[in-house]
């Protein structure tokens, strides 16, 4: 019975060891990344659906995108703060202007709104 409740204490302490690693590491992560988000609309401000909002990494070059829903919204999670990012939105043939969300931007959570048309 003792070697029992020992286990189960032993069991116990090295899931909270575990867990508590885990929520540092988060908590780290989360410390160092940043987000972005906005709306893509178009020349009469309305939101735009099915958008494809294309995020380039300076760096490395790696590029990822959002197809954007009847809202127009678009997001992007765990982007490092010390690279640029060049950001633009495309719809129907038409894209427009490109932005940059520099490594000076100090927001963790920026936001860049997109017009494509007049």
């Amino acid at each position: 019975m003792k070697h029992l409740t020992r286990l189960l204490i032993a069991t116990l302490v090295l899931g909270l060891l575990i867990a508590s690693a885990a929520d540092k590491k988060e908590a780290k992560l989360a410390a160092s990344t940043r987000s972005l988000e906005g709306v893509v609309m178009d020349g009469s401000e309305t939101p735009i659906d099915g958008a494809v909002v294309q995020l380039k990494d300076t760096k490395s070059l790696q590029i990822r995108s959002f197809i954007t829903r009847t809202d127009g919204k678009f997001h992007f999670y765990g982007l490092s703060k010390d690279i640029d990012y060049e950001v633009r939105a495309d719809h129907q043939g038409k894209s427009s202007q490109q932005k940059t969300l520099s490594s000076f931007d100090s927001r963790r959570q920026a936001v860049l709104n997109f017009k494509i048309g007049k």
